[in-house]
């Protein structure tokens, strides 16, 4: 308890040694819904994680663990988010082995707590390996695997235009050995072309051993500069999924903007959120979104929001709400 309190108010990592650092989240949450024969009114643990980041001469390496209590009362479980090590010698070439994020999406790799909403885009949640419309098993993002990335061609100033990353996995999300032999290849590629805007593209081919192939492509754009965000992206999917009465298709978009009404204390934010399981309006579900988010201290925030959803699917209107404290040791 001194070690968070003193993280809360101080900001500070804690440093075990002189090239390893411990840090980490917790993240509590309160949702209700008034869905027809499906409401709800709960307190959450949405998010616990530990986080050791390390240094050997040109490698930076990360472990992180989520604990849970999945198992029941008394007898909680850990599980392996991020394994990996990365060869950074040169910023235009940059090599990670290990289980860590795809490289695909701008949401996919922000951090749930930056990220400023109850959680990612459905369409993000459903095509980009969370809980997967493949009915992988949830994954936060992530796979085993092998990733090439880098910045190029830079700016008089330094900065840099062009990134891309290319990367192989095995297609089972974490924790899971490749299970058809079958590897998924994802690359992305983004222009930089001022200070705090990219405009990106990606693509995801591969297979799961019990649905099939999955092809997918995203489009990507992004302002985020002096506390102000605004994100859009539109992802496409083909390939069947666990549901084969969906058929092999499914998309959906979102929008977003996050502003500072009080600059570093208070942000008011709204996002459209849009997902087609079947890629057709009929199996439609949109989230029309508003909301603040409230600083105490950099590693202290509030976040509330409230939502009106609309599923075409049962034709369900309901109202959605829900609120957060975030706090980083």
């Amino acid at each position: 308890m001194a070690l968070l309190t003193l993280s809360l108010t101080a900001g500070a990592q804690v440093k075990l040694s002189e090239n390893v650092k411990l840090s980490g989240y917790g993240m509590l949450q309160y949702q209700a819904n008034d869905k027809k024969g499906a409401e709800e009114n709960a307190f959450n643990l949405r998010l616990m994680r530990a986080i050791l980041d390390g240094k050997i001469n040109d490698f930076d390496w990360r472990m992180q663990v989520q604990g849970t209590s999945n198992a029941g009362p008394g007898n909680p479980t850990m599980q392996l988010v991020d394994l990996y090590a990365e060869w950074n010698r040169y910023k235009a070439f940059r090599v990670r082995a290990g289980q860590f994020k795809r490289a695909f999406t701008f949401e996919n790799p922000t951090h749930p707590i930056t990220q400023g909403w109850y959680s990612y885009a459905m369409v993000i949640n459903n095509l980009s390996g969370f809980g997967d419309r493949t009915g992988e098993k949830s994954s936060g993002g992530r796979d085993i695997g092998l990733q090439v990335q880098g910045d190029v061609l830079k700016t008089a100033g330094g900065r840099s235009l062009l990134h891309y990353q290319v990367g192989v996995y095995n297609g089972e999300g974490i924790n899971q050995k490749d299970k058809d032999n079958r590897k998924d290849i994802i690359g992305g590629l983004w222009l930089m072309p001022f200070d705090g805007v990219r405009i990106g593209a990606f693509g995801w081919k591969g297979s799961r051993a019990d649905v099939g192939e999955k092809n997918r492509y995203a489009l990507s754009a992004e302002y985020d500069k002096n506390e102000w965000t605004f994100r859009t992206e539109y992802l496409h999917s083909q390939g069947m999924g666990a549901d084969a009465s969906l058929g092999d298709k499914a998309d959906g978009f979102y929008a977003f903007g996050i502003v500072p009404v009080v600059k570093s204390k208070l942000h008011a934010k709204a996002r459209y959120n849009l997902y087609r399981k079947a890629k057709d309006w009929q199996s439609s579900k949109t989230m029309y979104e508003v909301g603040f988010n409230y600083f105490f201290t950099k590693n202290l925030q509030l976040n509330a929001e409230y939502a009106r959803v609309n599923e075409r699917e049962g034709h369900h209107n309901y109202n959605f709400v829900d609120v957060e404290l975030d706090f980083r040791f």
